[in-house]
């Protein structure tokens, strides 16, 4: 991953206020079909090819071939061997859908270099006017020099 580059704000932390506007994956999604999903794995078939001279390899062959109750065919490839899955059934990737909850609107003092007091839930039409009357104030510093 690559490192973060941020510019080092002219005001100590206890001056800055961080927002955000939030949908957690446990409350806000729930795990789906391939269906819901219109998947196009499910839709079109998929190939997966696994490399066999591995531990790994074998492992996920032997998952397709005894445990995973998904029709394929399979054949070798250069030295891999290739499950081909025709469509019409579930694919292997977990999918989710939004759940129909509001975002969790938020405010807390401090920024990146760390939180001065506890994020506080808000509104949305109360979380635009703090933000706005926080950038007002940054505004007003900033012209005072």
């Amino acid at each position: 991953m690559r490192p973060v580059n941020r510019i080092l704000p002219a005001l100590p932390v206890n001056a800055m206020k961080t927002y955000s506007i939030d949908a957690p994956m446990g409350t806000h999604f729930r795990a789906a079909t391939c269906v819901e999903v219109e998947c196009v794995h499910r839709e079109r078939g998929w190939r997966t090819l696994v490399d066999e001279t591995t531990e790994l390899g074998q492992r996920q062959a032997n998952y397709i071939r005894r445990h995973a109750g998904r029709h394929f065919t399979e054949a070798r490839e250069e030295g891999m061997t290739r499950f081909d899955f025709p469509a019409g059934q579930a694919c292997f990737r977990p999918h989710q859908v939004r759940v129909d909850r509001p975002e969790i609107f938020s405010g807390a003092g401090g920024d990146f270099r760390g939180r001065t007091t506890e994020p506080r839930i808000l509104p949305a039409h109360g979380w635009v006017e703090d933000m706005q009357a926080d950038f007002d104030r940054l505004k007003t510093i900033h012209e005072r020099g």
